[in-house]
């Protein structure tokens, strides 16, 4: 008899086995996702602020930049992440949809973009939002392109990265790992003329 040994060759042991092994292992390795909230639903800022109440209860490092809302805006959200010592840093003049001065509304937008991509990149966040930032590419003012090329360079591979509003461009979505539609089915104001509710809807 040969004194040599030999390993059995079965379906665990084949190469294609260990490539699905390593495969399977490769898709466990947490990451930093990207996540898109958007569609004509309600509750896209929302469901991303739970993201961020949840961050914190976990010990990671929280905070965002809205990109519509005033920078003298006192929304209850606002109110509750000072409290809780998250920044959330509005950086808009209000509803662009009913802005009067273009020029100044796209200028807002463009350097709340600077404030954002020096906010990504500084290393201080595990969870970083861009509420409403969607319509800033919508309108043009900074291109999906450029944004998704900015992002694939320089976005920290572990940090979670939530873009909210309307309109995602096609470029976003295809970049992004998590992208959820709100669509509207009943809305309180259209069915029941009933207004937005402080504690509700701000």
């Amino acid at each position: 008899m040969s004194d040599e040994t030999t390993t059995p060759v079965g379906p665990g042991s084949s190469p294609e086995a260990e490539a699905r092994r390593k495969a399977v292992r490769a898709s466990h390795t947490p990451k930093g996702l990207v996540i898109v909230n958007t569609g004509n639903g309600k509750g896209k800022t929302t469901a991303a602020l739970g993201v961020l109440l949840r961050a914190w209860g976990r010990n990671m490092r929280v905070g965002g930049v809205q990109f519509i809302k005033h920078e003298q805006a006192k929304f209850g959200e606002l109110r509750a992440l000072e409290r809780m010592g998250i920044t959330l840093t509005p950086l808009g003049d209000g509803f662009t949809w009913t802005s009067r001065d273009l020029d100044e509304t796209q200028a807002r937008a463009v350097h709340g973009w600077e404030v954002a991509k020096t906010q990504i990149i500084s290393g201080n966040y595990d969870v970083f939002l861009l509420d409403e930032f969607t319509y800033v590419m919508h309108y043009g003012w900074v291109p999906a392109t450029e944004v998704v090329a900015w992002l694939r360079a320089n976005k920290p591979p572990m940090l979670h990265l939530i873009i909210t509003g309307r309109y995602a461009p096609a470029e976003l979505i295809e970049y992004a790992d998590l992208v959820t539609e709100m669509r509207e089915v009943k809305h309180p104001f259209r069915d029941q003329g009933i207004r937005a509710q402080p504690g509700i809807e701000y």
